[in-house]
């Protein structure tokens, strides 16, 4: 890498978050924690004075979050927090189930002991993580293991996509079985990294998400039947 990749790369790392993506997140996070509830209508003028800001980085911040799918904009009638849908579900775990086992194939060839470490650190990390930021962790978790297949725009398409579902997840508690479920797949997910198994690597994520997609729509089903 040349000289003036690095340097790149270093300012590309350093940038401090621009107003917009600080309230993006806030308001993002405000969603996966349950803190807006399902149809929910979002007050600008109010969002803008708890989060210190103008009402422009605001609407910025909705627009963006529309596009994620997070939030649902009506014109003349303002933007409110989407509401759940089994359907939606259903639909980005089989985008989902598409593309993480051939980005998880295509990273472990790539994959560093680092990371590796990085990797198991993080589901150890998730075992003592409240339900609150279980879910940040669980996407921290993928990330590093999928970021060796040097395919940006495929992560970011995931990271929407586990923003979904995240946000189910925290419709109830991260039970002990689901913990301990998550566990030995994830760590299993580790050990074909260090195996540099790229088939079986494929083969168990398969499953995980299909598990995962399993249990996300026993909560949806229950949470909209009420």
């Amino acid at each position: 890498m040349n000289e003036t990749a690095i340097s790149e790369n270093t300012r590309k790392i350093v940038r401090p978050p621009t107003t917009v993506e600080l309230a993006t997140d806030a308001i993002r996070q405000r969603i996966l924690s349950g803190d807006l509830a399902p149809g929910e209508v979002l007050r600008q003028e109010a969002l803008a004075e708890e989060l210190g800001v103008s009402r422009v980085p605001i609407r910025e911040a909705i627009t963006r979050l529309t596009s994620e799918g997070l939030l649902t904009n009506v014109p003349h009638k303002g933007a409110y927090v989407a509401e759940l849908s089994i359907d939606e579900v259903k639909e980005t775990f089989d985008i989902r189930l598409r593309l993480e086992p051939w980005i998880f194939a295509e990273a472990i060839p790539r994959i560093t002991d680092a990371e590796i470490g990085k990797a198991e650190r993080l589901v150890k990390e998730m075992d003592k993580a409240n339900s609150g930021i279980w879910g940040q962790l669980n996407w921290r978790l993928h990330e590093t293991l999928y970021l060796p297949a040097q395919r940006d725009i495929t992560l970011q398409m995931l990271r929407v996509l586990h923003d979904r579902s995240d946000r189910y997840f925290r419709f109830q508690a991260v039970q002990v079985p689901i913990r301990e479920q998550s566990h030995e797949e994830h760590m299993a997910l580790v050990e074909a990294c260090r195996k540099r198994d790229a088939k079986l690597g494929a083969k168990l994520l398969e499953q995980h998400v299909k598990t995962a997609a399993q249990q996300i729509m026993a909560v949806v089903e229950a949470v909209v039947s009420r």
